[in-house]
């Protein structure tokens, strides 16, 4: 799970960067508020925010013990969410259909937090 907090971390910074490159635009995908635009920002910072989250979640298991079979079904999980949610994100900005899949990444996040909370 560290690993995955620190890949998250690192796709954060280098889609910031990437996005970075035009934010100075003011007509950029639409301006400021556009659909497009928003998404893309929610698609950078869950990048960060799900690394948090795989972060307690690797932390959490050195103080908690969570059964094994539930360990492994919480990371999944997560690991699902954090790589879905950014992608779901982007695919949003780019083609508007595509929101109908965040579906999926709440699912594998949701699916993490309950494990962690009630699988002891």
């Amino acid at each position: 799970m560290l690993t995955a907090g620190w890949t998250g971390m690192l796709l954060g910074v280098i889609s910031g960067a990437i996005i970075g490159l035009f934010f100075h635009r003011e007509d950029w995908m639409g301006g400021y508020g556009s659909y497009r635009r928003r998404l893309t920002r929610l698609g950078h910072i869950s990048f960060f925010g799900l690394a948090l989250v795989n972060f307690c979640f690797a932390f959490s298991e050195t103080v908690q013990a969570v059964r094994p079979m539930w360990n492994e079904v919480a990371v999944y999980g997560f690991l699902i969410g954090a790589a879905t949610m950014p992608t779901c994100c982007f695919l949003s900005a780019w083609h508007k259909p595509f929101r109908h899949l965040f579906f999926i990444p709440v699912c594998g996040v949701l699916t993490g937090i309950l494990c962690a909370l009630f699988a002891k």
